[in-house]
C-alpha cells in the first residue's frame, strides 16, 4: 500500500512570509505551488520551483481565483470564459517558470473556495479542467475524492489522481467543512496522523460523523498555511510509514 502526500505552498508575496516551505519539502513527495493568483509572485514562485526541484518533489500548479486580499477563500462571480482564461494564465506562467528552473510542472490542484465550487459542481470543474488541460494536456489532475470533481475526471478521460484532507474535516457529501466553522481545520500533528492512517487502509474518507465514503485516495493533502503544518507533516509521513504504507509520489489513474 502507498500514498503521496501534497502541500499547498509558494503562498509568500513580496516581504510578506507564509508558511516554511522549505521544512514541508523535506518531508512531502509533490508540491503545490501558488501561480499568482491567490497568493505568490513571480521571485516566490522561482525559488519554490527550484527547492522542490532540488528535493526531488512532484511539482503541480495551484491556481485560484485572482483574489490576493482574500488568499483566494472568498467565493466570486466570474465570467466562465474569463476564469478559464484565468486558470489558463496561472498554468502557464508556472510551466513557463518550472521550465526556466530546469523543472516540470506535472499535475494541477485547485486552490480555495473556487476548489470547493468545482467540488460541488461538475461543469465548472470539467470548464476548468478543460482550461488547464489546452495549455498542457499531459497534466495530471488532483481532485478532492468522490465529490464533483471526481465526476469531471471521469467524463474527460484525463489523468487524475485522488486526494483527501489530513488537517480538514468532512461533510457527509465528501467536501470540506467549511473553515468558518469550528473544528473545520485540524491542527493537533496526532490527530491527523492517526485519521490519514485510518482513510488510508480504509480506502475511505471517514466524516465527523463516522460515515466511511468509499474513496480513490492516491494523495494526502498538508496545508502548508497553518501553524502546525510541518508537525502535522512529520506526524502523518511517521504515522503511515510506522503502518506499513509507503510514502510515494503518486502516477495518477484513468
Amino acid at each position: 500500500m502507498h500514498v503521496d502526500l501534497n502541500a499547498d505552498m509558494g503562498e509568500s508575496f513580496g516581504p510578506w512570509r507564509m508558511g516554511d516551505d522549505a521544512a514541508l519539502l523535506r518531508t512531502v513527495t509533490s508540491a503545490n505551488i501558488a501561480c499568482g493568483g491567490h497568493a505568490g509572485d513571480a521571485d516566490t514562485m522561482a525559488a519554490t520551483l527550484q527547492l522542490a526541484h532540488t528535493n526531488g518533489v512532484g511539482i503541480g500548479a495551484h491556481p485560484g481565483f485572482m483574489d490576493l486580499a482574500g488568499f483566494g477563500r472568498n467565493r466570486i462571480s466570474v465570467p466562465r470564459v474569463t476564469l478559464q482564461n484565468q486558470i489558463r494564465y496561472q498554468v502557464a506562467a508556472s510551466i513557463g517558470m518550472a521550465r526556466s528552473v530546469g523543472a516540470k510542472v506535472r499535475h494541477l490542484k485547485l486552490h480555495g473556495a473556487v476548489a470547493n465550487m468545482a467540488s460541488e459542481d461538475p461543469v465548472l470543474a470539467r470548464d476548468l479542467y478543460e482550461a488547464a488541460l489546452s495549455v498542457d494536456p499531459d497534466l495530471i489532475i488532483m481532485v478532492l475524492a468522490a465529490t464533483a470533481q471526481q465526476q469531471a475526471v471521469s467524463e474527460l478521460g484525463c489523468i487524475w489522481a485522488g486526494e483527501i484532507f489530513a488537517d480538514r474535516a468532512y461533510n457527509e457529501d465528501a467536501t470540506l467543512v467549511d473553515r468558518s466553522i469550528s473544528g473545520a481545520v485540524i491542527h493537533d500533528p496526532v490527530v491527523a496522523g492517526t485519521r490519514m492512517v485510518e482513510m488510508v487502509k480504509a480506502g475511505a474518507i471517514i466524516t465527523e460523523s463516522g460515515k466511511h465514503i468509499p474513496a480513490a485516495i492516491d494523495t494526502i493533502c498538508l496545508h502548508g498555511d497553518t501553524p502546525t503544518a510541518v508537525a502535522i507533516a512529520q506526524s502523518v509521513r511517521a504515522s503511515l510509514e510506522a503502518d506499513g504504507i509507503t510514502v510515494t509520489t503518486f502516477h495518477g489513474r484513468t
